[in-house]
């Protein structure tokens, strides 16, 4: 069947197949993985109640190719954690620090941040490893820091305005343990953890933040390497044996938060547990003196910027990350001189069109010209139906008399797609949108709630087929064409209202190119006529 399809109609159904499944896959498939992770936890917990509290132990060997990677298992009864002995503010959050010298929960403040009930957001589920955990490779060891409690220099930590410190001390015997603090008003901290006497020791980002587990994004952990490279493991996906070595930063993340450690100074070696269903859970090996910066909330860029240059790596785009990257900054340029993300998007739209005239021109004419030739291939289809070598042949000496390519029409399309792709990464992870208005739209990281820009968005799509020229021969390939609106304009109802935005001023801008591209094929034609008229003359 495929091969009686001509070349520029396999590749105008690959682009489909490419947006269907792309759509499909992160419409439904991420969406139930993405939901049971975000359940795991909670139900995990509800079935086996004895080890909500349990203090995992890492199996670490002696050699340098042991692993912090068996799964996590029950150490005795130990504390609860559920009592706080220090609470520390800063200028974006309320950080809970428990018994255990672990963060137990960090609730953003601000407006953006408030639900319908007028509830601060809550970063994590306080069932799960929490940041800052302390595990000792000595079973033993471990066993005891697990039931003796830390000690807080204080109980209430205010760092809003200015950085404030905080010391947690836990003697264990002869060993004791000192976790010194200077926390910051962007919610950054640096933590110095000293060991009176020699013990190997893991410290962990904590299980990730689950205020966000979009089924479009990615989360997981992150690791930024020291020859700049980041590796991503995805939720679902830990071994359990993975292992970093010389990383400057470490991120446990979901869509739009997440849980750093680092030090670009220097750099440290990570392991990864694997935990629930596969989910990694990052641990850095300790030293004796170990310093490490730390980050818990939003991965605004800017803000990430301003902690540290290198830590904007922690924003993941997932595969178009290197193109994703960049056209955010093209983004955030635009939003600094116009400060509204919803104008932003539509100069920036507007932008890459023009960057991409070219190509898009290119294609247009391409298709004009094919259409033209609709009738005489269709004729040479049925003439040479048993012949395809002369077909063929036939074909080409077509294409060639009349200046056609049957690549010309959908390959400079096809080239766009990986920007797409890009831009829709940039639009559906960028926390910078939680929250942003544009006209009646209250938050563009979330669906429109009257669908307005989604029917627009399919409305738009279905004009410009219409005057779009086509060379269907086959009339079921034209009617899952005509469908095409009408499946986008489904999955984009539930999409981000940016991201719709963005794909609806791409349509009307297309359907301008494409009038003028049609208006200016019709004078040629006209043209070409009077000239043979003249001729014949």
């Amino acid at each position: 069947m495929l091969e009686k399809i001509d070349p520029t109609k396999r590749l105008i159904l690959a682009a489909v197949i490419a947006f269907g499944f792309f759509a499909v896959y992160d419409f439904f498939f991420l969406e139930t993985q993405r939901q049971a992770s975000a359940v795991t936890p909670q139900t995990q917990s509800a079935q086996n109640p004895s080890t909500q509290n349990a203090a995992p132990v890492a199996a670490v060997g002696a050699t340098e190719a042991a692993m912090a990677a068996t799964p996590d298992r029950q150490v005795g009864a130990g504390l609860t954690g559920s009592k706080n002995i220090a609470v520390v503010k800063t200028a974006i959050s309320t950080l809970e620090i428990d018994e255990l010298g672990r963060i137990r929960q960090a609730t953003m403040s601000g407006q953006v941040f408030e639900s319908a009930d007028h509830s601060q957001l809550e970063l994590f589920d306080s069932t799960q490893t929490r940041a800052l955990e302390i595990r000792f490779t000595d079973r033993a060891l471990n066993d005891q820091a697990f039931a003796t409690p830390y000690r807080a220099s204080s109980a209430e930590i205010n760092a809003a305005n200015a950085p404030a410190e905080l010391v947690l001390t836990q003697s264990l015997g002869d060993l004791v343990v000192e976790k010194r603090f200077t926390f910051y008003p962007a919610g950054n901290y640096t933590l110095d953890v000293k060991l009176s006497a020699a013990a190997e020791y893991f410290i962990s980002t904590g299980y990730r933040p689950v205020a966000d587990s979009d089924p479009m994004t990615i989360q997981g952990a992150l690791v930024h390497e020291a020859d700049g490279t980041v590796q991503t493991v995805e939720s679902g996906d830990a071994k359990g044996n993975e292992a970093f070595r010389q990383a400057k930063m470490v991120s446990a993340f979901d869509r739009y938060y997440a849980s750093l450690l680092f030090n670009y100074e220097q750099p440290f070696d990570v392991y990864l547990n694997r935990v629930l269903d596969g989910d990694p859970l990052p641990f850095v090996r300790g030293l004796p003196e170990l310093r490490l910066g730390g980050y818990i909330g939003p991965k605004y860029v800017a803000n990430l910027r301003a902690v540290h240059p290198e830590l904007t790596a922690a924003v993941e785009y997932g595969f178009f990350t290197f193109l994703s990257k960049p056209l955010f900054v093209v983004l955030e340029w635009i939003h600094e001189k116009i400060p509204n993300w919803g104008w932003a998007i539509v100069i920036f739209t507007l932008l890459v069109k023009v960057v991409l005239f070219p190509l898009s021109h290119k294609g247009m004419v391409g298709m004009a010209k094919l259409k033209d030739l609709a009738p005489k291939m269709k004729e040479l289809q049925e003439k040479y139906k048993d012949d395809k070598q002369k077909l063929q042949v036939h074909m080409m000496e077509l294409y060639k008399k009349h200046g056609a390519n049957p690549l010309g029409g959908c390959l400079p399309l096809l080239l766009q797609i990986p920007i797409f792709f890009a831009i829709y990464r940039v639009l559906i992870n960028s926390i910078e949108l939680k929250g942003a208005e544009w006209f009646y739209i209250g938050d563009l990281s979330a669906m429109d709630p009257y669908f307005v820009l989604p029917v627009l968005m399919g409305a738009t799509m279905w004009f410009q087929q219409r005057i779009t020229p086509s060379n269907f021969t086959d009339p079921m390939q034209e009617k899952v064409f005509k469908w095409l609106p009408i499946i986008f304009t489904f999955f984009f109802l539930f999409f981000p209202a940016g991201l719709v935005l963005y794909w609806l001023i791409n349509n009307v801008v297309s359907i301008g190119q494409q009038w003028f591209v049609n208006k200016r094929m019709e004078v040629l034609k006209e043209a070409a006529k009077k000239a043979a008229r003249h001729e014949k003359d």
